[in-house]
């Protein structure tokens, strides 16, 4: 049911706009259409967490923003920690969601390296609000992780 549905019911019961038509209109408002109900499966909102969903992605996307375009030697030592498997995944599916570009040089020997398209760098920013939420509650995180385990004997 869409908002103006639901204001129109709501408004001939008398109790005006509910919660959710509320909460509805002011993303509306504030984000632009999202592109179906609120985190609904069609909601723009939600396929932005599902691409950087995966551990690695939203690294290699903060590296690239920061250091500019870096070959896959460069990505790894910078990044550590992540194999060159999982690297070479991390890139396709970046480069398969339109925010990583793979650039090839006709040198000798051949080079490769990647950049970030528009849109990978227009992550940079909620990637770094993602992180200084993380430096503010990092540690709540943690304690609750913590307890929770000891609760189940973990």
């Amino acid at each position: 049911m869409d908002i103006a549905s639901r204001t129109r019911e709501s408004d001939e019961g008398g109790g005006g706009y509910d919660a959710e038509a509320r909460a509805e209109e002011r993303g509306a408002e504030e984000y632009g259409d999202l592109g179906g109900a609120v985190f609904a499966a069609d909601c723009r909102a939600r396929l932005a967490f599902e691409v950087i969903a995966n551990r690695w992605d939203s690294v290699v996307v903060y590296v690239l923003g920061e250091l500019g375009p870096l070959r896959p030697r460069a990505l790894l030592d910078r990044i550590g920690g992540i194999s060159p498997k999982v690297l070479n995944e991390s890139l396709r599916r970046l480069e398969y969601n339109g925010l990583v570009e793979h650039r090839r040089y006709a040198e000798a020997p051949p080079r490769v390296d990647y950049a970030l398209t528009g849109a990978g760098a227009a992550l940079i920013g909620p990637i770094r609000a993602l992180g200084a939420w993380s430096a503010v509650h990092g540690d709540a995180v943690l304690a609750a992780q913590e307890t929770h385990e000891k609760k189940r004997g973990i």
